[in-house]
């Protein structure tokens, strides 16, 4: 099974026709995933890659049913994307762009808790379900195969090569997640664990977390009745308080966010905190008894 992205879903592109839009649709549906329309305002009629071209989200949910979108518009304009697919019926939302203003990003999230829509992102790679052959992201997708572990991290290059250690480790995927790594986010870590709790099919579930904010402390308190086995990896080892790495969230300040903080948590919740990439795999094999 698969966690928030199943091949049910049919997938929409909002900005289809710029070049990260028209390269990953291309990308998506060699992997599988069921694009079924794209949206880009004045390129009604055309067509990317045999996928359909409509001027608006609400024409493009009438003509194909899409219920999910991934928005590759400027960050400026991704506040109105995000509200013109969930006004017209997207039930699942993913927002690649990275700095979309907070303030749109905390209207989008207010918005879609009252809609009920899934928001991943922003700043995200996305989500992909291996155990469906489905994507809507910017993954790599040679580096993921069908398996019993869930994925959930707020780092994209980290979460691809510790994907690739535990496919060359047997240990497949059901779901990985990418949060994002803003501030404010549509997911944390306690909700996607939620959903890999509720899942028989994830057996195991790594977090790839980092320095800054409250995230990977929230989810050690949920780790205490989560019932799975958890390996951690946190990136910003060896960053200075004060100085941002990477992500925007990823700031250390007021001795609040620190890795040694974020480890301790995690540990005391029974979580195996590994110090290095490489060691994920292998701590989850020994965790699942393998």
């Amino acid at each position: 099974m698969a966690i928030m992205l199943t091949r049910q879903h049919k997938v929409l592109v909002q900005g289809i026709t710029g070049n990260q839009g028209r390269f990953h649709t291309k990308q998506m549906l060699e992997y599988g995933t069921p694009v079924v329309a794209g949206v880009s305002p004045g390129r009604g009629g055309n067509q990317v890659e045999g996928v359909p071209v409509f001027e608006t989200v609400k024409e493009a949910v009438a003509a194909t049913g899409a219920d999910a979108s991934i928005v590759f518009v400027p960050a400026p304009y991704a506040r109105d994307a995000a509200f013109e697919a969930m006004e017209n019926g997207i039930r699942l939302l993913v927002l690649i762009p990275e700095h979309i203003p907070v303030q749109d990003t905390i209207d989008i999230v207010a918005r879609a808790r009252e809609l009920n829509v899934v928001v991943i992102g922003p700043n995200t790679f996305g989500i992909i379900s291996p155990s469906e052959k489905t994507k809507m992201g910017i993954m790599p997708n040679h580096i993921y195969t069908p398996g019993p572990i869930g994925v959930v991290a707020r780092s994209g290059t980290l979460s691809y090569e510790i994907a690739f250690s535990l496919t060359q480790a047997g240990l497949g995927q059901t779901t990985v997640v990418g949060m994002g790594g803003d501030p404010v986010v549509g997911q944390n870590f306690v909700s996607v664990l939620h959903h890999f709790k509720e899942d028989p099919a994830t057996q195991g579930v790594v977090m790839v977390g980092e320095i800054g904010g409250s995230a990977e402390e929230e989810a050690a308190a949920y780790l205490k009745e989560f019932g799975k086995p958890v390996v951690a990896y946190l990136a910003g080892r060896a960053a200075p308080p004060g100085k941002r790495m990477g992500h925007a969230g990823a700031i250390i300040e007021r001795g609040q966010g620190t890795l040694e903080s974020k480890e301790r948590a995690l540990t005391a919740a029974g979580a195996r905190v590994v110090t290095m990439p490489w060691q994920v795999a292998q701590a989850m094999r020994e965790m699942l008894g393998r």
